[in-house]
Formats: structure tokens, C-alpha cells, sequence
């Protein structure tokens, strides 16, 4: 019997009997499943090989259940189903430690105090100085905490501050619209005064596509600190467009 979370050995799968289409399908996508997985941030503690295994779980799933009839792409249903299976799974565990969680709610605390006295949410190393912590650690909270976000693990039954300066910054406004135009321009100019690492990350990460894995490699980092850097990032750049336009959220 495989251990929960291990990773099934897809390059035996056979091809032969009624399971054959099946088996093809989820052969000719493990690819997509190596995409979606490296670029998803692994919370604390647990494997990427375990996050491989609950997408594959996902994959056969999606390939038993697709229904080509209904006119839609097998990779547009996968991609779906995948991600779904490794949420799902996540969502059972608590990724956050009692220490985590603790340190969250004082930042969330820092933020929401410097956002009523100035009008604008703290940098990570105000952060830092308001708790007397190394920066370093503010910045494996902010990856910690969009991790958390990203498998929907709630905070304290409320909704977040923190939570929304790390959210996606992209204008959700129909694509041609004024606001979806001015928006853009924003998040441009903004992604443009980032420093030059966390420049980069952005860019290698939505324009080109890359994995967390690759974007260590050109940055001679570990996976983990793309991932804080990324994390750090979409802070800024979420504190910076709402300051810019004066929503609370982005």
C-alpha cells in the first residue's frame, strides 16, 4: 500500500486494456502537473513530492471523469482538477505553527496600526524594527501567510489585511475598460520600482511562466527564498497600488 502523499510511479503506467486512454492522458500531462506544482508555494513542513502525489491522484481523477462531448480542452479540465486535489489535501492540514500564527497577528496588527496613523500599510523592515525581529523572519511570515492564503486556511474567522497586500495585484475590471487600462499603467510603473531582485522574480514568474525551481536557479537562490522574495513582492506592490488609488484593496 503507497503511503498518503506519495508520489505514484506514472512512468510504468501501462497503456494496454480499457484503461488505455485513461493512462494516456495522464502520461501526456504529468507535465502540466510538474507545472502547477512547482508553482505553488509548499508550505512549511511539507514535501513538493507530497504535493505531486495528491496532483496526480487529481490527474487520474480528471482523466476518469473528462467528458470530450462537452467541447471542453482535457488540459483546461486537468488544470482545474489538479490543483483542486492538491488544495483539498492541504486544506486538512494546518500549515501555520502556534508560533506562526502568533507572529501574523502581530504584523497584521503593525500593519493595520501604521495604515490608520499614515495612510499607508509599513515596509517589511518597518515591520521588522516594530517587532524588533531580523527582517528575515518578517519575510518567512509573508511567505508562511500568502502560502496559508493560497490554500484558504482562514484567519481567525476574519477577513485580513495581510491576507489582501498579498493577494494576486492584477485588475480584475474587463480587459479594454478605462480602469482595467489605468490599472495596468499602475501596476507597470510599480513592478518598475521594485528592487532588482524582486523585479525579477515577478517578471520571470508571470510574464515567462517560470517554476519557483527555476527562478533559483538564475537567481543562485533557494526555492524557498524565491519564494519569500515573490511573497515580499506582491506586499510592495499591493501596498504601492493602494496607496495610488485609495482602495483598500487591489
Amino acid at each position: 500500500m503507497k503511503q498518503r502523499g506519495a508520489r505514484p510511479d506514472w512512468e510504468t503506467i501501462s497503456l494496454t486494456g480499457e484503461e488505455s486512454e485513461r493512462d494516456r492522458l495522464v502520461l501526456e500531462h504529468v507535465p502540466l502537473l510538474k507545472h502547477i506544482v512547482g508553482r505553488m508555494n509548499a508550505p512549511a513542513g511539507v514535501d513538493r513530492d507530497d504535493l505531486y502525489g495528491f496532483g496526480m491522484l487529481g490527474l487520474i481523477a480528471a482523466a476518469d471523469s473528462w467528458e470530450p462531448e462537452r467541447g471542453l480542452k482535457f488540459s483546461t479540465y486537468a488544470y482545474h482538477r489538479v490543483r483542486g486535489a492538491i488544495l483539498d489535501e492541504m486544506r486538512k492540514q494546518d500549515a501555520l505553527s502556534r508560533g506562526k500564527r502568533e507572529l501574523l497577528r502581530e504584523i497584521e496588527r503593525v500593519v493595520q496600526s501604521s495604515e490608520q496613523a499614515h495612510g499607508m500599510a509599513p515596509l517589511p523592515e518597518e515591520i521588522a524594527a516594530a517587532l524588533s525581529l531580523p527582517v528575515e523572519e518578517i519575510d518567512d511570515a509573508l511567505a508562511a501567510a500568502r502560502s496559508a492564503n493560497e490554500i484558504s486556511l482562514e484567519s481567525d474567522g476574519e477577513d485580513s489585511r495581510l491576507s489582501a497586500l498579498l493577494g494576486d495585484p492584477r485588475s480584475e475590471d474587463p480587459v479594454g475598460s478605462a480602469e482595467f487600462a489605468e490599472m495596468k499603467q499602475l501596476l507597470v510603473d510599480a513592478i518598475n520600482d521594485l528592487p532588482e531582485q524582486e523585479k525579477t522574480v515577478i517578471t520571470l514568474y508571470y510574464a515567462e511562466g517560470l517554476l519557483l525551481r527555476d527562478i533559483g536557479a538564475v537567481l543562485e537562490v533557494t526555492e524557498s527564498r524565491v519564494s519569500q522574495i515573490h511573497s515580499r513582492a506582491l506586499y510592495k506592490l499591493n501596498r504601492q497600488l493602494t496607496a495610488l488609488t485609495g482602495q483598500e484593496e487591489v
